[in-house]
């Protein structure tokens, strides 16, 4: 299930190194030609996004279609094929969630618990990115460990193949199926980070959406059902048999929805944590197995 919840937010890639000269066939538009395109068809950051099209283009054809598929309402990431996430270059595919920027703050929760995990442990971390769409969160964690064994899954499969490509560089290995179903199972009482950027969304709030997400991302990756919590509650109830003793399950929600997240975790025998970032816009619940079954919640 290609992961989550909300659109992208309208804030550019970075831009192309200051000063770097971008040659250009002497048959392209002009550069301000592709800003008024964008500009008109309500791009925020139109100047930005004009220079990084016209460093990717390889011939003024090339130019003209992307710069006439990101005026129509693609994602600028699926327009580039690419999207920055954690510090890496993530390939995005058409059709696959594009990796939010608040999604960075549950990564640098999961990267903390990791390198807590393998201080703990005395081995490398065992990380599994559930819903990974482009498999950004997983390729990321495992870039910022020092040691790491990652498996990720989707249900999607573009999402799959876009994530093969990103988590091999790193290792790590993409499994297609719901959830926790196509995961080997030697992993089972083993995963010391679990992430899983679940759709959450309410079903009646979708067509909310910017025409961005809705039109050009897997609904399934956006619906969570009446509440927004329905796959988060799927999750929830298996972790514990997947989670090692004072492993966590790290997921991101709406702020409005995580009182709602906090219970469903304690029922399920997670001792819960809710974390959030103001810069970001980020909430993430987190749910700690007690090593001790004695301190379950």
């Amino acid at each position: 299930m290609s992961s989550s919840h909300p659109s992208p937010q309208p804030s550019p890639l970075s831009s192309p190194a200051s000063g770097a000269a971008v040659p250009r066939p002497a048959a392209e538009p002009p550069r301000s030609a592709v800003v008024t395109r964008l500009r008109a068809a309500g791009c925020v950051f139109a100047e930005d996004e004009a220079a990084l099209l016209i460093a990717a283009a390889r011939t003024p054809d090339d130019l003209a279609a992307m710069v006439e598929r990101r005026a129509t309402g693609h994602p600028l990431e699926h327009v580039l094929g690419w999207a920055e996430f954690g510090g890496l270059r993530v390939s995005v595919d058409p059709g696959v969630f594009v990796p939010r920027r608040r999604t960075e703050f549950l990564l640098g929760r999961a990267v903390a618990l990791g390198r807590r995990a393998a201080e703990r442990t005395g081995r490398p971390t065992v990380a599994v990115d559930l819903c990974c769409g482009s498999g950004a969160v997983g390729a990321a964690l495992a870039s910022a460990l020092d040691a790491v064994e990652l498996h990720a899954s989707d249900i999607e499969p573009a999402a799959v193949r876009c994530a093969r490509r990103n988590v091999a560089a790193v290792g790590g290995r993409v499994y297609e199926g719901d959830l926790f179903d196509p995961l080997p199972g030697h992993l089972r009482g083993r995963i010391d980070v679990l992430t899983a950027n679940v759709p959450y969304v309410p079903s009646e709030e979708v067509g909310l959406l910017p025409p961005e997400a809705r039109e050009f991302e897997p609904l399934v990756a956006l619906d969570g059902g009446a509440d927004g919590l329905d796959v988060l509650r799927r999750v929830t109830a298996a972790a514990p048999r997947w989670l090692a003793p004072g492993g966590h399950l790290l997921v991101e929600t709406g702020e409005r929805q995580a009182p709602r997240a906090v219970e469903t975790f304690r029922r399920s025998g997670l001792r819960p944590e809710v974390a959030t970032s103001d810069e970001l816009y980020a909430t993430v619940v987190i749910g700690t197995l007690p090593a001790d079954p004695a301190a379950a919640p």
